[in-house]
């Protein structure tokens, strides 16, 4: 299940790191957002280093769909409501000033990333109510937004909102081509964080900025980004065969479609859920019945899923780690919109990094909270924790080891106690613990993607137990994998 910008762009690799430094600048992650930081750190001077984990671009980076637009969904009328026309203006300008950045850094660097200028659609299929308030919402904020009836999409819609000049690209190709002349250190995870050193498998590094742009921070105290985010997936079907599509195309109606061109095919996206809520599967073939009453003349080319981190307020956090902490920063939380944020964000943490003002500072302060818009998602974040933590403590297994059918996993009793187990076809059994070793909650099986899933803080496993993404530091324990 590999992405079409995985398929279509590839770097050299960079060795891990093998000896103990020190600089100006450490950014922890190779995605967007921290080669970003790194790039415009650079050019303001400040030496930098990149230690990531994998592979550049291996996250969140290369499964996205890649819309460079301000208009996030129906996000501004939220915002709007909660925390104020003001703030909604701050973050509208935020996100269009990204999209100039990133075309200024295209032009100067000659960056060949299928860069492209187009306008961003929100559209209802089924009731316009929503789309209407949502307009008057992006108009005020500041976006150039105009409510139409007709569209270059093959079906009819009830109204949808255009903006204009958004954009569009290949966000490995514009990645790879950024991060040639940073000095990057790939395969080294940072196993622990403390002052101004980061301790890694092949040496510490020793800087006077830290940042931590590694899409969910490892670190729980200080900052404590566990109680105020959780994770959601979602999936994407790569269509051959439809017409090429002229915009960009988010769904209001629940259960619709994300829809832009790419590579010769359409990206069509949608079937989202929080990690580690899952067990009964179905997303991608959801997903593909809704494709094929919309475009019947599509063929499947290839599937993948995609993470995003959301916070209680739908702002990111970008900023200072903690008040704690002064020279430790953040950038995270960027829900589906992780293209313009990770550019917002980078911008910002240059500027506090190298002592320029910045008018968004406040909107993206990780230290806000604002009652009426966070006070009922973290409570419903603390009730997720708390079942699920109670799910590892006290519920029992929920069936027996032997009535596991060939291709299933899930919860089950195994000579006398809990563990988590996948029966492959071929009926090879792997036994896992079932505990997040982050914080110990039940983890999930994902039918869909074969994972062990954590419906805490999202943290997600391969059958093998083996990690595939944080904020766990660590695979989960394995038992015998031939039983």
């Amino acid at each position: 299940m590999e992405s079409i910008w995985h398929q279509t762009a590839a770097s050299a690799p960079r060795p891990p790191l093998a000896e103990d430094l020190e600089t100006e600048a450490a950014v922890i992650g190779g995605g967007l957002a921290g080669v970003l930081t790194a790039a415009l750190l650079e050019e303001a001077g400040v030496e930098t280093v990149v230690l990531e984990a994998q592979r550049l671009g291996g996250g969140q980076t290369g499964n996205t769909t890649a819309k460079v637009t301000a208009q996030h969904g129906t996000l501004y009328h939220k915002l709007e409501k909660t925390l104020g026309l003001a703030a909604a203006r701050l973050y509208a300008g935020a996100n269009q000033a990204a999209i100039s950045q990133y075309e200024r850094l295209i032009g100067a660097r000659g960056i060949r990333c299928g860069w492209e200028r187009l306008s961003a659609w929100l559209y209802a299929r089924e009731e316009e109510g929503l789309l209407e308030r949502e307009a008057g919402a992006q108009e005020r904020a500041g976006l150039p937004v105009e409510l139409c009836r007709e569209t270059d999409l093959p079906f009819p819609v009830r109204a949808a909102l255009r903006c204009s000049e958004q954009a569009q690209f290949h966000p490995l190709r514009f990645l790879f081509a950024l991060a040639e002349g940073l000095r990057v250190y790939e395969g080294t995870r940072v196993l622990e964080a403390e002052g101004d050193r980061l301790r890694t498998a092949g040496g510490t590094v020793r800087a006077r900025h830290i940042v931590f742009a590694c899409h969910f921070p490892f670190v729980n105290v200080p900052g404590y980004y566990f109680l105020r985010m959780h994770q959601e997936r979602s999936y994407v079907l790569a269509l051959e065969g439809t017409k090429k599509l002229e915009g960009m195309y988010y769904s209001a109606d629940p259960g619709g479609l994300s829809l832009r061109w790419a590579e010769g095919k359409l990206l069509a996206g949608g079937g989202g859920h929080r990690t580690g809520e899952n067990r009964e599967g179905g997303r991608f073939q959801g997903l593909a019945r809704t494709a094929a009453l919309l475009f019947p003349e599509a063929r499947e080319a290839s599937r993948w899923s995609a993470q995003d981190c959301v916070t209680l307020d739908g702002v990111p956090y970008i900023g200072r780690f903690s008040a704690s902490t002064p020279d430790w920063y953040v950038a995270t939380g960027f829900g589906k919109w992780g293209m313009t944020s990770a550019m917002a964000g980078a911008q910002l943490l240059r500027d506090l990094i190298t002592g320029r003002e910045n008018a968004y500072e406040g909107l993206f302060s990780p230290q806000r909270f604002t009652p009426a818009a966070s006070a009922a998602a973290l409570a419903d974040n603390g009730l997720h924790a708390a079942r699920d933590l109670g799910r590892e403590l006290l519920a029992p297994a929920r069936e027996l080891l032997d009535a596991l059918p060939p291709g299933h996993g899930g919860v089950v009793e195994a000579e006398g106690r809990k563990v988590g187990a996948y029966r492959s076809p071929d009926g090879q059994v792997f036994l896992v613990d079932t505990r997040c070793p982050h914080m110990g909650c039940q983890l999930e099986w994902n039918p869909d993607e074969l994972s062990w899933d954590c419906p805490c803080h999202g943290s997600r496993f391969d059958f093998r137990g083996r990690l595939l993404s944080g904020p766990a530091q660590s695979g989960v324990e394995a038992g015998e994998e031939s039983i």
